[in-house]
């Protein structure tokens, strides 16, 4: 497929070439590129270590376990990321893992990613600078095209792996306009009580993103259907079911639903 890149993004796919190391486009990236929407966030993995992706990029800057290189450049607000193939093993706190390793080959990557539309890989097509080949090993645009999100291999190992990942998935259908997989959802009630396991600003953090969402309604009602939102705002929770009571007028939604259609108005609001 022909997908259009910025110079940076040739530059480093060019430099990866010549070094004879392999190198992928991964992500949103590949999300947006299927989806026919502009790119903002290009992010890379590669076979090459950080120390090599450095001598190829002295600019770049590395100072994490998880094998991610930064490189910034004028055109982008934010750096570009370039992250070694990796493997992840025990989560003991159900937020980060225990050990990494470097991995072997994309296949392996791509296997520990949390959900199928995030898991492909563009690979550009040798001879071909603008042609590029999809790596979809978990039927992720068929998913795209289905709107659908669902969580990659056995799902209650993602979400145990890493428990954000719950709010992650309905924030992502909050802005995608997608429906969460059923097997995908059932794993989400069945480990909502994990999110207490997660530090409170990173939970706001996706809970903000879901009120700033093109549908924060659905992703509150979500939030509310698999029991996440009792577990982050049990207060909140507590109000729907109430019954409204003001001096001759008849209302037609409890205090919760009505609270919850006055937030998501407003924060859909055209700013």
């Amino acid at each position: 497929m022909k997908v259009h890149t910025n110079e940076f993004v040739s530059e480093i796919l060019d430099k990866f070439a010549e070094a004879g190391l392999e190198i992928y486009i991964v992500g949103g990236a590949v999300r947006d590129v299927l989806m026919g929407k502009p790119v903002d966030d290009w992010d890379f993995t590669t076979n090459a270590t950080p120390e090599e992706i450095l001598k190829i990029f002295p600019e770049g800057f590395y100072d994490n376990i998880f094998g991610t290189v930064g490189i910034s450049h004028p055109s982008s607000e934010s750096p570009y990321e370039i992250t070694t193939f990796r493997r992840e093993f025990g989560y003991s706190d159900k937020r980060r893992p225990d050990r990494v390793e470097w991995g072997k080959n994309l296949d392996e990557d791509l296997s520990r990613r949390d959900f199928t539309i995030n898991a492909m890989a563009l690979r550009r097509t040798q001879g071909k600078p603008s042609e590029f080949d999809l790596i979809d090993p978990y039927d992720g645009q068929k998913d795209l095209e289905s709107k659908i999100v669902r969580a990659v291999g056995e799902v209650d190992e993602r979400f145990s792996e890493d428990a954000l990942r719950m709010m992650r998935a309905i924030r992502i259908a909050a802005e995608l306009g997608f429906t969460i997989e059923k097997e995908t959802f059932e794993a989400i009630k069945k480990n909502a009580s994990l999110i207490n396991k997660i530090a409170k600003e990173r939970v706001k953090e996706e809970l903000f993103k879901i009120l700033l969402s093109p549908h924060p309604y659905d992703g509150m009602i979500i939030l509310r259907k698999v029991g996440l939102l009792i577990e982050i705002l049990p207060e909140f929770e507590k109000t729907f079911g109430v019954e409204q009571k003001s001096p001759g007028r008849h209302h037609i939604y409890d205090v919760g639903t009505q609270s919850l259609l006055f937030i998501t108005t407003r924060s859909s609001a055209p700013k």
